[in-house]
């Protein structure tokens, strides 16, 4: 596994994540969307993940369900900081995320 492409697809999806997050705090329809566009952002990571490393099926499935899980699970974190989702939420919202990166991986894998 490439750490370094890791840490940049981490990178860039937890700056998306809390753009989302800080803005969701503060603007209610952008709230109501955080699952959704929270599991995109980490598809997206994964993506990013897949592109910049090509490396085999496995380390592109694992990176990229790496990618997602990690800035979705800060990105939560945060957003339970501020109180506006309970705790629950990062176990599954975690996990979704993880498995919307590990998607993203495979769809970058598979696309030349």
């Amino acid at each position: 596994m490439n750490r370094q492409t890791l840490i940049k697809a981490v990178v860039i999806g937890l700056v998306l994540q809390l753009i989302m997050v800080v803005s969701g705090h503060f603007i209610a329809p952008i709230k109501e969307c955080f699952g959704i566009v929270g599991m995109l952002i980490s598809l997206v990571a994964g993506v990013i993940y897949v592109r910049t490393t090509r490396g085999s099926w496995g380390d592109s499935l694992i990176g990229g369900a790496l990618a997602g899980g990690i800035c979705a699970l800060i990105g939560i974190a945060v957003s339970c900081a501020l109180g506006d989702v309970d705790a629950g939420v990062l176990v599954y919202g975690t996990l979704g995320s993880a498995v919307a990166g590990l998607i993203g991986g495979a769809v970058a894998k598979l696309i030349p």
